[in-house]
């Protein structure tokens, strides 16, 4: 069973799950009630950084788990790991402002390419088997 991976999974959850609590803050913090969704540079901050967690989830999650499945537990979670701290990075930047998301954008993206790719090879040499 691929526990690491499990792990990395509830994790990045959490973190995702964090996000809403972001945007639940912002709410109270500028008094911009739903449905509204703009109004405020921090709403509007906090809600493309929930939204671009949800974007990216669907394929960040089969590649870790086809990575972990098809080649190694272990180091689909150590990627996955660094997907998550690219996460938390992108977070704290564009907290601070939209500019300051970059580096952290670039993190979890290499980490999700290198996920794709270890997934892609595994599938891959399981069909030539």
């Amino acid at each position: 069973m691929p526990h690491r991976t499990a792990l990395v999974t509830l994790i990045a959850v959490a973190v995702y799950f964090a996000t809403g609590l972001l945007v639940a803050r912002a709410r109270r913090a500028t008094g911009i009630k739903a449905p509204a969704t703009s109004g405020h540079p921090d709403l509007e901050r906090a809600m493309r950084i929930q939204m671009n967690m949800l974007e990216w989830m669907p394929i960040f999650l089969p590649a870790l788990w086809l990575a972990a499945l098809y080649v190694s537990d272990t180091w689909a979670a150590v990627v996955g790991v660094v997907w998550i701290v690219g996460r938390a990075l992108y977070i704290r930047g564009y907290l601070e402002a939209a500019d300051k998301r970059g580096t952290g954008f670039l993190i979890q993206l290499a980490a999700a390419m290198v996920l794709w790719f270890i997934a892609l090879y595994g599938v891959a040499m399981a069909l030539l088997r």
